[in-house]
């Protein structure tokens, strides 16, 4: 039996358009009818003799019991995700490659290699978790099984070993960011997702800057024991992401429309204003998974997309080396790890206000374009000058201006590319997954300190490109809102870029650019 909302969404096909959407132009009357209309036909029962203010009241509260549960969840599995992946880094600064007889080249490999578990594992991960009932229970028993393998690590005795233990890290860690990107779009709406992917990229920050503080930290117990700082470093760590996966497999909610989280009004309405944006969704629509590989595979927006972000990733592979950047500054190896957490700790100030301006504004390309303004500084400053404090100051804006536009393009997918929702989470999937390439090759650019000019240089150049590209991908989404203001045919040619009858019916519209 269909739900009420579907069965709404098949009366508005036919009689108008959601007074939600983008479209500001029309004549008052017009946006009352079909506000009127809404009001009476596509909201449940259950919340459809409520005022204004009163549905308000129940949003805000219930937005605020969301916050309050899943955001310190998903930002402090994130943090640990990145404590698990980037402590190799740290390791670098107290004898990992003479205890396992390594060469800087074999070591850009155990770093890059990560990536060849990582990247093919995220679209099956992500299919299928649009298809479990239960996502949250799911993301955290990957989050256990990541922080055993990376505790793991500090068993190794080989080479071999230790590609082996990296190969494993990346496929059991490829559940986590393409899957939370994709839970997070469930739950939250257009205006408020841009803020919530921020406090995921916070936490992302936070395990940079904390996983810098934590290392200088365990990293005295070198030689207690007889056991060696790095290896204490990876048994620490991953038994504290052990047993954090475990206790947020009790608390993670799943999705709006079965939380428990919700109250039954909660979960209604929940549910209404995801599906009153770009069309039903996860409590309703009935898609196969692998029509939904099809359909994003077919959709030409996402190459574009995937392209972008294989450039932005390129930027952002200097947080894989990022201890060894500020190395270059020529502080010993306890002062370097404490000299990275403060651009991660900016960085953290820095996508907050980004995303806040994106969420209010509605502005998506702006906030790229100027990250990628501030990049070229940040890299310009280390390839002319050996200057302490000049460098120290590019150091400081890196993690922000590289990362930065990572967090705009996550966004800018689950918007253009909302429905159906397994089109969406296989995306998301490609997105992270062929972006992630980049850390591969970008690992062997990182050489010749303390200039780093093949590396920044590159980097100098992969941000010109992107921002070119960025600038192809505003056209086009420009010229099919031109289309879809057109109404009757123009609007139905928009349906080959993969815009659905029901998202023109409810006047949606590529927002952001």
């Amino acid at each position: 039996m269909s739900s009420p909302t579907t069965a709404a969404h098949r009366e508005l096909s036919r009689t108008g358009s959601d007074p939600r959407s983008e479209m500001v132009d029309e004549p008052k009357a017009a946006v009352d009818r079909d506000h009127a209309h809404l009001e009476t036909m596509s909201m449940p029962s259950s919340i459809r003799d409520m005022t204004e203010d009163e549905r308000g009241a129940i949003i805000r509260k219930m937005v605020r019991k969301m916050d309050t549960v899943i955001m310190p969840i998903i930002a402090l599995l994130y943090i640990l995700n990145y404590v698990d992946r980037q402590n190799l880094a740290a390791a670098k600064l107290q004898g990992i490659l003479t205890d396992l007889h390594l060469s800087t080249t074999q070591f850009a490999t155990a770093i890059s290699i990560l990536f060849v578990g990582y990247i093919p594992f995220q679209v099956p991960s992500n299919l299928l978790i649009s298809r479990v009932p239960r996502p949250g229970l799911y993301i955290c028993c990957a989050v256990i099984l990541w922080g055993s393998v990376s505790a793991c690590t500090a068993a190794v005795k080989t080479y071999g070993q230790l590609i082996a233990v990296r190969i494993l890290l990346g496929m059991t860690e490829a559940v986590f960011f393409p899957g939370v990107i994709y839970f997070l779009s469930a739950w939250y709406t257009k205006q408020e997702l841009g803020k919530r992917l921020a406090g995921l990229f916070i936490g992302q920050q936070l395990g940079n800057a904390f996983g810098g503080l934590i290392a200088a930290g365990v990293l005295k117990l070198n030689g207690v024991n007889g056991i060696a700082g790095w290896r204490y470093l990876f048994i620490v760590e991953g038994v504290a992401t052990i047993g954090v996966g475990a206790i947020s497999a009790l608390l993670m909610p799943e999705y709006p429309h079965n939380a428990r989280l919700l109250s039954p009004i909660e979960r209604d309405l929940a549910v209404w204003r995801i599906e009153s944006e770009g069309g039903v969704g996860e409590a309703h629509e009935e898609i196969s998974t692998w029509r939904g590989f099809y359909l994003v595979m077919t959709d030409p927006k996402l190459y574009l997309l995937v392209f972008c972000m294989i450039l932005s990733q390129g930027l952002g592979s200097i947080s894989n080396w990022f201890p060894s950047i500020v190395q270059t500054l020529g502080y010993n190896s306890t002062d370097t790890l404490l000299l990275t957490a403060p651009p991660y700790l900016f960085a953290c100030i820095w996508f907050y206000v980004m995303t806040l301006y994106s969420d209010r504004k509605d502005e998506m390309y702006t906030p790229i374009m100027f990250c990628n303004g501030v990049m070229v500084v940040a890299l310009v400053i280390p390839l002319a000058t050996l200057n302490t404090g000049a460098r120290y100051f590019a150091m400081m804006l890196m993690p922000s201006a590289a990362v930065g536009p990572q967090v705009i393009l996550y966004k800018t997918l689950n918007l253009h590319l909302a429905r159906p929702y397994p089109k969406r989470a296989a995306g998301t999937a490609l997105l992270n997954a062929i972006g992630g390439t980049s850390n591969i090759w970008a690992s062997y650019m990182y050489i010749n300190p303390p200039h780093y000019y093949i590396a920044f240089g590159t980097l100098l150049a992969i941000d010109v490109v992107f921002a070119v590209v960025i600038t192809v991908y505003k056209v086009w989404v420009g010229r099919e809102n031109r289309k879809l203001d057109q109404g009757g045919d123009k609007a139905k040619e928009t349906m080959k870029g993969g815009v659905t009858q029901q998202q023109i019916d409810l006047g949606w519209r590529y927002v952001g650019y």
